[in-house]
């Protein structure tokens, strides 16, 4: 593989598979191969769109295409365990969307089953694979504000979004908390690690979804991390973190931020600012580099992702729904087929 290009599947054809097929154009070290949908149109519409020699009707074809090396899988999250579990026991790599599943068991299924088939596999957390991130993590970790002591973050959109949009549809695993909720938590574990304390509080649709949720995390550190979410007010989408030596601030759209700004006790406030090189702040080429760097590499999961940690955000994002009373059909699902194995 480190002699040709990686080639990709694309399996889904909304719009977030679309700006990930924009930016792997433009990689020219990546191929998109072949994408798939439940119906052969969209498909076709999309193929011909990027380019894509080959177009299926049925994620089945695209799982057992041998030409392509990794699939990225960009369905709603309620379809995540259902069509990355396919790939992966056809031997496809897989590059699955965040949230990475509806909930912990069916996250720790596609983990099971890319160890038990020896293939690689990430959650597209993007934020993670973003340079500013990447450099802003490393500032923490080498002291720069001393030990942390909090952090904050929110994200939440305006809407209205009506009773029939599936961030209202339980069934698809709507709300706000898996949606937005995760970039919050995600960004909070990945400077503090899994929370050993979690309460939350929130409103709820009359589907039973969450329209926004508040959630206090706590670390035995004495660490706290106060977060929230909603599809119920746009929100600043700010984050900071605060040390006992000095404190960054995020500005708005911090899980991919242009610019950060380091406040160290006693120096004057350092700003940070994202590569030209890097491209648009809203690339998602960063995540799909990794992804080919580690298939380059013979790795199987990626050390800026890595699979433990996507566990740990999974059970993070269980606890506050279980605190809240969100309680989704899949939840059942996934519990009955397990009782069933």
């Amino acid at each position: 593989m480190a002699e040709r290009n990686v080639r990709w599947g694309i399996l889904a054809t909304g719009g977030i598979a679309a700006a990930f097929a924009a930016d792997l154009v433009d990689l020219p070290d990546a191929e998109i191969v072949a994408v798939a949908s439940r119906r052969r149109e969209p498909a076709e519409a999309f193929a011909e769109r990027f380019g894509v020699a080959r177009a299926y009707g049925d994620w089945e074809s695209l799982a057992a295409d041998p030409e392509v090396d990794v699939v990225y899988v960009a369905t709603p999250h309620s379809a995540h365990r259902a069509a990355a579990g396919l790939c992966l026991e056809a031997g496809r790599n897989v590059l699955c969307e965040k949230p990475f599943t509806l909930n912990l068991r069916e996250a720790e299924d596609l983990v099971a089953l890319a160890r038990e088939h020896d293939r690689f596999l990430m959650e597209a957390m993007w934020m993670y694979c973003n340079p500013l991130i990447r450099r802003l993590k490393a500032l923490v970790e080498d002291g720069a504000i001393g030990e942390v002591r909090t952090v904050q973050a929110d994200f939440g959109l305006a809407g209205p979004f009506p009773s029939g949009h599936r961030l209202r549809d339980p069934a698809l695993g709507g709300g706000a908390l898996l949606d937005l909720g995760v970039y919050p938590v995600s960004f909070a574990q990945l400077l503090l690690g899994e929370p050993d304390g979690i309460t939350a509080s929130a409103v709820l649709s009359e589907e039973g979804v969450d329209l926004q949720t508040g959630a206090l995390l706590s670390w035995e550190s004495g660490a706290l991390a106060a977060l929230h979410c909603s599809i119920a007010g746009g929100t600043a989408v700010t984050a900071s973190v605060t040390g006992t030596r000095g404190r960054i601030d995020v500005p708005s759209g911090f899980f991919h931020p242009d610019r950060f700004v380091l406040h160290r006790d006693g120096r004057d406030p350092e700003e940070f600012a994202a590569d030209p090189a890097d491209g648009p702040r809203t690339s998602l080429r960063h995540e799909a580099k990794e992804v080919m760097r580690a298939l380059r590499a013979g790795e199987k999961e990626s050390p800026l992702v890595p699979l433990e940690g996507t566990l740990a955000v999974m059970r993070t994002l269980d606890a506050v729904r279980e605190r809240i009373g969100v309680r989704y059909p899949g939840d059942a699902a996934t519990a009955t087929a397990r009782a069933a194995a």
